[in-house]
């Protein structure tokens, strides 16, 4: 099993927000986070948006270092 370990430039309550924004399907049990627990945050993303915990680990990320959404 790997161990992930989100790199985050902003707070997660910042990152969190602009996910929602993003998608509207993500709910507040979604993205339950809690530092140290970032290998179920990002099994529970990658299982509802259908993607590796990779890309959603990259996603976070990448709207945690920039301002907003990254594309």
């Amino acid at each position: 099993m790997e161990n992930y370990k989100l790199k985050l430039e902003r707070p997660w309550e910042y990152v969190k927000e602009m996910l929602k924004e993003n998608d509207h399907e993500l709910t507040e049990e979604d993205l339950d986070y809690a530092p140290g627990k970032e290998d179920e945050l990002l099994e529970r993303l990658a299982k509802k948006k259908n993607r590796t915990k990779e890309e959603i680990k990259i996603l976070i990320e990448s709207i945690s270092a920039n301002d907003g959404i990254a594309s």
